[in-house]
Formats: C-alpha cells, sequence, structure tokens
C-alpha cells in the first residue's frame, strides 16, 4: 500500500524548522574564532543605582513600545492575509487586472499601511526620548523625516514587491531561487548606495578634518593593517545627544563615520577605543561576513515563507504572483525573518564581540575602553544588564556588563603574558 504524503502543515512545520536549523549553522560557520569569553561583572561596581534606576525606567518602556509595533504590525498583516477588510481585498484583486503596476501599488500601498498604524508607537518613542534628553528634534522635523523615509521605503517596496511577484509568475513555486540571488544582490546594492546615496539625505557628512581625530584614526589603521577608506564626521546632534559610530559601505564606499557627539566628547583615550572597534570591523570583512550570512540563510527562509503564504491565502483564492497574495507573502516573510534574525544576531553579537577584542588589542588600552562603556551606557541610558531572553531575541552587541567583562578578561590575560611587560602604552581598568 502506497504511503500517504505528510499533512501540508506537518511539511510547513519541517521546513520552518530546516530554516532556523541552517540559519543557526550559518551562524556558527560564520562567526569569529578569536572572542574573548567575559568575565562575571557586577554592574553595580561600574554604574550607580541612580544610573540603573534612569536607564531601566528608560528602556523598559521603549521595549514595550517596541513590543506594541512588532504586535500592531502583526495584526494589520494578518487581517490584510485573511480577506478583512473587504474593501482592501477588493481593491487588491482590482490590481490583478495590471500584474506589473498592480503589484508595486498594492507593495506600497500595503507598506503605506503599517506604517500609518505603527506611526502612533514611533511617536510615543520619540517623545520619551525628548523627555530624557536623547531626541534633540522637536515633532514636526522628526515628522518630517518620518515622512522622508516613510516615501523612500515606500518607493523600495513596490519595486521589490512587484518584482517578487513576476518572478513568482515567471517561475512558479520555485521563485525562491532566483527570489533568494535577488535578495543578495538587493542587499549588496544597498549597501554600496546606500552611504553616498541613502544617507546625506538625513544627514550632513565631512571628511574628518585635520587634528588629533584623523591622526588617531590614521595611525591605529596603519598600525592595523587596515585599508579605512575615509573617515567622515556626521551632523548626528542634529537629532539626539547619543554617541555612537559605524562602518558603512563596501567597495569604494567603504568609510568609517564618528558622530560628531563623539568627537566632542570622548576623550582621547575612549576615542581611539571607538576607532580602533570600528577598524576591526573593517579588518575581519564583517559586512561581507553579514552578506554571507543572507546568502546561506535566505533560500530556505523563502521556501517557508512561499509554503506558509499559500495556506494563508489558499482560504480565500489568492495566487501566487497576483498582487492579492502580497498581504500572505508579507506575513510569511515577516515571519521568517524575525526567526531567521534571533540567528543573525547570534552572529553580530559575536562580530561585536571580535571587534572590541580587536580595539583592546590595538590600543593596548583596557582602562580607556571600560570608560568607554561606561559613558555610552550612561549617555545613551542603556540598561547594563538587559533582560536576558529580550537580549537573546533582539541584542545585536553584547550586554555593556559583558563588554566591560572582555576588557577584564583580556587584561587579565595581558598581565599574566610576560610579553606584555614590553608593550607600549599599557593600562589597567
Amino acid at each position: 500500500m502506497p504511503s500517504r504524503p505528510a499533512p501540508r502543515w506537518l511539511r510547513l512545520g519541517a521546513t520552518a524548522v530546516a530554516a532556523v536549523v541552517v540559519a543557526e549553522a550559518a551562524a556558527w560557520l560564520l562567526r569569529p574564532r578569536e572572542v574573548i569569553e567575559p568575565v562575571q561583572v557586577d554592574e553595580g561596581a561600574y554604574f550607580s543605582p541612580q544610573e540603573l534606576e534612569a536607564a531601566r525606567d528608560y528602556r523598559s518602556g521603549q521595549r514595550l513600545i517596541m513590543i506594541g509595533n512588532l504586535v500592531a504590525e502583526g495584526a494589520v498583516l494578518v487581517l490584510l492575509a485573511a480577506g478583512r477588510p473587504a474593501p482592501a481585498r477588493r481593491a487588491l484583486e482590482s490590481l490583478g487586472e495590471r500584474p506589473v503596476l498592480g503589484g508595486a501599488a498594492a507593495a506600497a500601498g500595503l507598506f503605506g499601511v503599517v506604517a500609518v498604524v505603527t506611526l502612533p508607537f514611533g511617536i510615543a518613542a520619540h517623545e520619551r526620548s525628548v523627555d530624557v534628553g536623547l531626541s534633540t528634534q522637536g515633532i514636526a522635523d522628526w515628522m518630517a523625516d518620518w515622512g522622508k523615509a516613510t516615501a523612500i521605503s515606500a518607493v523600495f517596496a513596490a519595486g521589490i514587491g512587484t518584482g517578487a511577484l513576476a518572478l513568482m509568475r515567471r517561475f512558479g513555486e520555485r521563485w525562491w531561487i532566483p527570489g533568494s540571488a535577488a535578495v543578495v544582490a538587493v542587499a549588496a546594492v544597498f549597501t554600496w548606495l546606500a552611504p553616498v546615496v541613502l544617507a546625506p539625505l538625513f544627514n550632513k557628512f565631512e571628511r574628518l578634518g585635520e587634528g588629533e581625530a584623523r591622526e588617531d584614526a590614521l595611525e591605529l589603521a596603519d598600525r592595523a593593517g587596515v585599508d579605512v577608506g575615509e573617515v567622515y564626521r556626521v551632523d548626528a546632534s542634529r537629532r539626539s545627544t547619543a554617541i555612537n559610530a559605524y562602518v558603512g559601505g563596501i567597495g569604494s564606499t567603504k568609510r568609517v563615520v564618528l558622530y560628531d557627539t563623539l568627537l566632542e566628547e570622548l576623550d582621547r583615550g575612549e576615542r581611539r577605543s571607538v576607532i580602533a572597534h570600528e577598524l576591526g570591523h573593517v579588518k575581519d570583512h564583517d559586512i561581507r561576513r553579514g552578506l554571507l550570512f543572507i546568502a546561506v540563510s535566505t533560500p530556505l527562509a523563502l521556501i517557508f515563507a512561499t509554503a506558509l503564504a499559500r495556506e494563508l491565502a489558499r482560504r480565500r483564492g489568492a495566487e501566487l504572483g497576483q498582487p492579492a497574495f502580497l498581504p500572505a507573502i508579507a506575513l510569511a516573510v515577516a515571519v521568517s525573518s524575525f526567526a531567521v534574525s534571533v540567528a543573525g544576531n547570534q552572529l553580530s553579537r559575536e562580530v561585536e564581540a571580535r571587534a572590541d577584542t580587536f580595539a583592546l588589542e590595538l590600543t593596548d588600552d583596557p582602562r580607556g575602553f571600560v570608560e568607554l562603556q561606561q559613558k555610552l551606557a550612561g549617555r545613551n541610558l542603556a540598561d547594563p544588564d538587559p533582560p536576558h531572553a529580550l537580549h537573546f531575541l533582539f541584542g545585536t552587541h553584547p550586554t555593556t556588563v559583558e563588554r566591560i567583562g572582555i576588557a577584564l578578561a583580556w587584561k587579565n590575560g595581558r598581565d599574566q603574558d610576560p610579553s606584555s611587560a614590553s608593550r607600549p602604552g599599557a593600562s589597567s581598568p
């Protein structure tokens, strides 16, 4: 007697498990190996009770807003994927008469609806940032930025949505093959263009002028053997008092970007630690590592998303490749992306820990590194030791206490190494 095929939902569950396993395996294989295990740190030894209370009061409220935003976004997608309300269903069905333009309009409209529904959560988060002095923007300026970002994102959504539907019509169930290649290509092009096309729409970037900070950046880059590209100063203070830096771009657009608040408010040791950390990302090609993670994890994630979307759309007769199919595939992609992002965040935390280790090795200044972590947490109102479950799901960096623990562990290892006595500039936290 021939065996019966497994039920659809059983196959769907197996695909979901496979997608998560592949993402976890990719994170494990791509993780940097030279990461120091942090020692245990008592947050009370580095932060006052008042600082801890202020950080936790602010961050707990922001977390609730973030969760509310996710629930609202999910609710909108569920309602539209289920064919409710009826006017939205009829509008999507009518767009099927012109699949290309209809797909673009449906994708942009879907993004716009989600953006409007979640806007109150963004306003609430902004107003709380203003109340504690983190945001320097008034609500009018913030709304102008929101409108600009939403318009740009809607254009991207239109292109991605109609492109995905075109691949579905052309390749059917196997659309995930060219779709995966397209995801990686779009991610690479976006990474390449964002620093020179998108970021300047929101901030002013200037090459870091002659001075101590530039000299330190070039000297550290030379010692590390890193082609830094260029070092830029960004006028972040027009929006926030937060202190930060980042690496962006690939190839000809590669750059290290330093907030003007960082340049103005950190002392030299703290600033050198930041620059060295960012150079660590360049040295280890971490942007390429992220693109490779996307390339490995995307295929099974798209297979799962397609199967889930077919189940969601089955009840209302939405066909693969039609604009009416977009809410279902958008919801399914959101689900699969969240699952894959958990593994991606694990990889990110390992990458950031390795960059911390690189900074300690390059500067030989654990004291400056620890003081930097204290100042970053204090100024940014970061919870030094957030709830473990939330950090596991959403955290992209080690916690502040973990980063301090990395510095202490590195110092302990250096102090036990007789050759460390010959290193210039050795200091202790």
